[in-house]
This record gives C-alpha cells, sequence and structure tokens, in this order.
C-alpha cells in the first residue's frame, strides 16, 4: 500500500452530514493515532469565514459519546483544520492550491459531501487549479446520478479528470462492521459456504427501514424516490455481497469483479412482469413511536406518486441462484428502523419426528446491520421432557451478538472505517463505476416498466409496514416478510 496522504480536503464541511458523521469519524481516527501525524484538514463550503469562525461551529462533543470526548484531544484535533471557501470560481479553487502548498507531493486526499450536481464542476475546478495529478484521490458521497445516462456522464467528466484507480464511490453501509462480517461469514467457515445456493436456500429477505420521512430532504427527494435512493445503492450492495461468488482473494479488484458480475445477473424487469414483481407505496398521516406524523403529501405540500416505500422481487440468473427469488424491502416512516438480511433454508426433505406442538421448521439465519449487529441462527431442537407419545421439537436461536462478543472494543462509525481507507488508498470498500452502472441498469428496467404501465404508488399508513400489496408480493410464493 502507498503511503496515507497527507492532507484531506473536504468540500460540504458546513453540512449535515460533515457535522454529525465527518468530523466526528475524523476526530475519533486523531485520537486513535490512526492519522498520519503531519495529518492536515482543509473544509470548504460556500460560505466565507474565517478559521476560528469554522471550528468554532464543529460541535464534536454534541455529536460524540461522553466517553469519547475529551477537550484537549478534540482542541488538537481542530488545529488541524483550516477552512477556504469554494462555490465555484476559479479564484476561490486557485485559493484552495495556494492553502495546499508543498503538501501536493505528500498526497491530498478530496471528500465531495456536496450534491451529485457539483462531482463534475468539482473536479473540472480542482484539474484547473493544479490539484488533480497522481497525488491526489478523489472520494463521491452517493448518488452517482439518477439512472444510467446521467451517471455515466458524471463518471465520465470525472474520470476525465480523475483515472478510475483515484476515485472512491462512497457507500456508508459497505463501512458498517456487520456488512463486512458477511464476507468472513461465507467465506471463513466451511459451515455455510457449502450450503450457500440454490439447492439449500429457498429465498433471501433483505429489508432497510427508517422511521423518519423527509426530514429536511424535501428538495432532493421528490421525483427521486425509495428506488433510485436506498435499492440502487445500499440494499443492492447487500444483495451483491450475499450473493456473488468467492473472490479468489481479498484483493479490491477480486472482490469488486465478483459483486458486478451478480449486479449485472439480475433479471431485468418488463411491463408484463414489474406488476408481480414489485410494489410502490407512499406514507399517509399516522403514528410512528407513539408520535402522530402527517403523510408525506402534506410534509411535501403538494401531490406527488413519488414512492417511499418499495418492495421488488428479483432474481439473480446465474447457476448459484437459479429459481432463489430475492425479496427486498426499504421504506420510510415504517414501524421500527432496522437493516437485516434474513436466509431461508429448505425444509429437511421428510421428517422422521411425531408431530408433537411445533413442526419441524426450516432452519434460518437472520443478520442484523442495525441498530443492533447481531447474527442469529434458527435451528431446531428437542423439547425437554420423557417424550413418551414421541419427540417433542421446539424451534431455539443461535444468537450471536457481534456487540456484546466485541465487549471492551469501541464500535466504529462506518465513516471512520471509509476515511481511513481513502486516505490510505484501499478502494475495497469503495463501489466501482461498473458497479453502479450494472446497478443502474437494473433500477432502469423497473423505472422504466412503472412508466409503461402506468404503476401508481399504494397509500400506506405511517407507522406500518407499507402496502398490504406488499404482504401479497411475498405471500405469493408462501414465504411471509420478517417484521
Amino acid at each position: 500500500m502507498a503511503d496515507p496522504h497527507q492532507t484531506l480536503i473536504l468540500f460540504g464541511a458546513t453540512g449535515d452530514l460533515a457535522h454529525r458523521m465527518l468530523f466526528p469519524s475524523l476526530y475519533n481516527l486523531f485520537r486513535d493515532g490512526l492519522l498520519p501525524a503531519d495529518m492536515r484538514i482543509i473544509a470548504s463550503g460556500r460560505g466565507e469565514m474565517d478559521d476560528a469562525g469554522f471550528r468554532a461551529s464543529i460541535d464534536l462533543a454534541r455529536f460524540l459519546p461522553a466517553d469519547r470526548f475529551d477537550a484537549d484531544a478534540a482542541a488538537a484535533f481542530l488545529d488541524r483544520v483550516s477552512y477556504c471557501a469554494v462555490s465555484g470560481d476559479p479564484a476561490q479553487f486557485a485559493r484552495l492550491r495556494a492553502l495546499v502548498g508543498d503538501r501536493l507531493e505528500r498526497g491530498v486526499s478530496v471528500y465531495l459531501s456536496t450534491p451529485p450536481a457539483l462531482f463534475a464542476p468539482m473536479a473540472r475546478g480542482l484539474a484547473e487549479a493544479g490539484l488533480a495529478g497522481d497525488h491526489v484521490r478523489i472520494a463521491m458521497e452517493k448518488p452517482i446520478g439518477h439512472d444510467l445516462a446521467s451517471s455515466q456522464q458524471v463518471n465520465d467528466a470525472v474520470n476525465a479528470v480523475f483515472p478510475e484507480r483515484r476515485v472512491f464511490r462512497v457507500d456508508h453501509y459497505l463501512g458498517k462492521e456487520t456488512v463486512q462480517n458477511l464476507l468472513v461469514l461465507r467465506f471463513g467457515n466451511m459451515l455455510f459456504e457449502p450450503l450457500w445456493n440454490a439447492t439449500a436456500i429457498e429465498h433471501v429477505q433483505i429489508t432497510v427501514a427508517e422511521t423518519v420521512g423527509l426530514e429536511g430532504r424535501v428538495s432532493y427527494y421528490d421525483g427521486v424516490g425509495a428506488l433510485k435512493d436506498m435499492v440502487q445503492n445500499h440494499l443492492l450492495q447487500l444483495l451483491a455481497l450475499v450473493a456473488m461468488e468467492p473472490p479468489a482473494s481479498m484483493a479490491p479488484a477480486a472482490v469488486r469483479d465478483e459483486k458486478v458480475k451478480v449486479l449485472r445477473s439480475l433479471r431485468h424487469m418488463t411491463p408484463g412482469t414489474v406488476g408481480q414483481q414489485s410494489v410502490r407505496g407512499q406514507y399517509g398521516a399516522g403514528a410512528v413511536g407513539g408520535q402522530p406524523v402527517n403523510g408525506y403529501a402534506e410534509e411535501l405540500g403538494a401531490a406527488s406518486n413519488t414512492e417511499t416505500f418499495v418492495a421488488l422481487k428479483a432474481h439473480i440468473d446465474n447457476w448459484r441462484w437459479a429459481g432463489v427469488p430475492f425479496y427486498l424491502r426499504t421504506g420510510k416512516r415504517m414501524p421500527q428502523r432496522h437493516s437485516e438480511i434474513l436466509i431461508q433454508f429448505r425444509p429437511v426433505p421428510h421428517s422422521i419426528f411425531a408431530r408433537r406442538g411445533p413442526g419441524l421448521n426450516a432452519n434460518r439465519m437472520i443478520i442484523r446491520i442495525q441498530p443492533q449487529e447481531n447474527i442469529q441462527l434458527q435451528v431446531m431442537a428437542k423439547q425437554p421432557g420423557l417424550d413418551r407419545d414421541g419427540v417433542a421439537l421446539r424451534e431455539v436461536a443461535l444468537d450471536v451478538s457481534l456487540s456484546t462478543e466485541a465487549a471492551g472494543q469501541r464500535r466504529r462509525i462506518a465513516y471512520e472505517r471509509l476515511l481511513l481507507d481513502l486516505v490510505e488508498g484501499d478502494p475495497t470498500l469503495f463501489v466501482r463505476r461498473d458497479e453502479v452502472e450494472a446497478a443502474w441498469a437494473w433500477i432502469d428496467s423497473i423505472h422504466g416498466a412503472w412508466a409503461a404501465t402506468g404503476q401508481e404508488a399504494r397509500p400506506y399508513t405511517a407507522g406500518t409496514w407499507g402496502p398490504s400489496a406488499a404482504i401479497a408480493l411475498i405471500e405469493r410464493d408462501g414465504a411471509s416478510w420478517h417484521d
């Protein structure tokens, strides 16, 4: 691995993500001695302010656990932070270049926490200012475009300045501990991988549920919707990790090659299939966590057909997964916030046990990503007793709580790992261009089929698990959502 970069430029530094996640993550890395000793952070936003004013705006104590915040460490960290306003003016980029000075040869990592429409202009501005050579790499927050054509335009513009090996596309889900544990679970245990295929697995469910509504994202979210906002990146990345073939090694190219193969194997939807394989929903007024909330149209202030919920039945057309449905579900204003993957194994072909009490249930594995990280395997066991009328069965859970198993070790923010990997130049947990475009190609097939058939967003009450049609989507196949 190359030497870590000594300078980080953070665009969008006055935004909510930077203050809630990025600066606390950088502070944690600094406090743990993981950043280069001479690391400098140049923050950039649209508004003019001096270094002292910007440092005063960073409220680390608000976003860090009490046991992590240390006033002296925070002061030492903030001493490394300077500010340079950049809103697109070439003179501002020139001032940014001057601020980097002779540190350029020691490596500069650029992080764009900005609207996607600014990715291409920012890349061009950096190039014109002399901040795009071999010593510079760039990271971009999702989404990359709003469909395949626009993502290609963005990627072409960025790649005209930064070659692919120096472009790091961020999906923060890939920095979560449990998501990375998927690779170890599958490829580090002989117990699971021989069964990880259509012979033993009946179906897979991936759910990412949110309790929040628009939360200040009105201008972005309407017209985008859950399919593009969540499925195109978070859910498809989880699907790729669950379904990928074993890579030859943990080398970045090997892992990402296998992920893109999965995304390219997704069966595209058509006007003839989309009605049976997808459900769109939009929340109305209801209650979440015991508190009344408005419906989407009320929050927006206008009627809209944008979906805040989507359920999909996906198929991967390859040998490993032939005939195995992958059910994907995500939505806002759900009853609870959680992200999980359920692996439903097939039942044993014949039960030798007498039917007393519960029957012989098929095994299930539940991989919970948030809010608590754990892996649970549900298996059948004998009910205690003398068994005079045959063996009675019960389902028990083999539960591995990752937070309990890692007691004494701090659970890191996903952005800590991603920022450190950016500075050190490890692209394994970042998304490659061909992954983005393969995902968009599948998403476009769904949107095109929705448009061709006029599929509307069905109403659902806030605080419920979406429209009843989403229940029918999976129950037609004899399965049920794991709520």
